[in-house]
């Protein structure tokens, strides 16, 4: 048996909320089958980000680091599939009006 010392302990409640926090928007998602405003740049960007933290967590064997990464991962990734397949979807392309006039 692991025993968790309190450092780990706070550890898996931060890993918890902020592995939570992709619950919203991935339900928002689904329910609207739309992604249109989700950016493939900050998505990629953050994948990228979560794969080195999740690289980190296993060379420091730091297993709150490592389970929270990779279901933050898998859910990062579950928002740019669903982005893509509502995307192919909708043929409709989207022109946005900008609430702002030019001079």
């Amino acid at each position: 048996m692991v025993a968790l010392n309190l450092l780990d302990g706070v550890g898996m409640v931060a890993a918890a909320l902020t592995t939570g926090a992709f619950v919203p928007q991935l339900l928002k998602i689904w329910r609207s089958r739309s992604a249109a405003d989700i950016s493939y740049g900050m998505y990629i960007a953050f994948i990228t980000g979560v794969l080195l933290w999740l690289g980190y967590g296993v060379a420091i064997e730091s297993m709150p680091m490592v389970v929270s990464n990779a279901a933050i991962l898998l859910q990062a990734i579950a928002v740019l599939v669903l982005k893509r397949r509502f995307e192919a979807q909708d043929p409709t392309p989207v022109i946005r009006v900008s609430p702002y006039r030019r001079r």
